[in-house]
């Protein structure tokens, strides 16, 4: 995971202090790999033990390890390509300007989502999903689109999935998963009395949970057994959760071309899948 995602990702629920150096080192990250503890300090108002303290608090024995890893960061960072603008839709931009800006949050939220969620996370997910019995796709709202997506591409892999997106009809299935089934949660704010009740109750069951939310602490990742993370810098304007819906989108996606790969006879399963859609098509045109 990315530490200059995990920073920015937490900011708002840090200390002040620690808030101070947070944003310095997402605002100026070559800069920081220049500073000494001492010059961060200087920099940012704060002491030396605070900058000491930050570091530790992200999982670092030293500011040394800190700086190794934004350094790492740097290098595995994603550019927004040339010409692209990134920030929030303003009333009086351009209509060019919004296009940019659209697009460059969709691209923005896609590649850090994919650059938090660590490999051997996402190979546990797939394992899990291989041996399921049932697999049950909850989430309301935005996230219930996405969560009918990807149960779709799955029954295309001839997999047992369980979805609706009426949040009671979502509560009676979770009520009769078992041990051997799956329960994937999708709420990007980990906050959805629904979902949450939802995910209780297939954890309740036996089921094993996964929650696919922020990064920012929160009472589904509380609950569930393995966590994938969606990254978005969406602010409470933009009530639609665009940027949000194409992290989960990317997400999800990234699973089901895994599970193709890994499927021997996935290729067979979506052929019949495909004609027998076409053959519904014909026949309606005959008609």
């Amino acid at each position: 995971m990315s530490v200059l995602t995990k920073i920015l990702a937490t900011l708002d629920t840090m200390a002040p202090a620690d808030r101070q150096i947070g944003q310095f080192i997402v605002d100026n990250p070559d800069e920081m790999l220049l500073l000494s503890s001492v010059a961060l300090a200087e920099q940012t108002g704060r002491s030396q033990s605070s900058v000491v303290k930050f570091a530790q608090k992200l999982g670092y024995p030293s500011y040394q390890q800190l700086k190794l890893a934004v350094s790492e960061a740097k290098a595995q960072q994603w550019h927004t390509p040339p010409g692209m603008v990134h920030g929030s839709i303003e009333r009086a931009d351009s209509y060019v300007a919004v296009q940019q800006k659209l697009v460059a949050g969709k691209l923005a939220a896609m590649q850090q989502t994919m650059s938090v969620n660590a490999e051997q996370t996402v190979t546990q997910v797939l394992d899990l999903i291989d041996r399921a019995e049932r697999i049950h796709l909850a989430g309301v709202s935005a996230s219930s689109l996405v969560a009918r997506d990807f149960a779709i591409k799955l029954m295309k892999l001839g997999r047992n999935v369980l979805h609706d997106s009426d949040s009671h009809v979502q509560l009676a299935s979770a009520a009769s998963l078992g041990p051997r089934d799956v329960m994937i949660a999708l709420s990007h704010s980990g906050t959805s009395i629904e979902t949450l009740r939802i995910a209780e109750l297939a954890r309740e069951g036996g089921a094993t949970v996964v929650a696919v939310a922020s990064l920012r602490d929160n009472p589904l990742s509380a609950i569930a057994d393995i966590v994938l993370h969606t990254a978005s810098d969406e602010d409470d304007v933009r009530s639609s959760s665009i940027t949000v819906r194409d992290a989960q989108l990317a997400l999800t996606d990234l699973l089901f071309i895994l599970l193709v790969q890994r499927q021997a006879d996935a290729g067979d399963h979506i052929r019949k899948s495909e004609a027998a859609v076409a053959a519904l098509k014909l026949d309606g045109r005959l008609r």
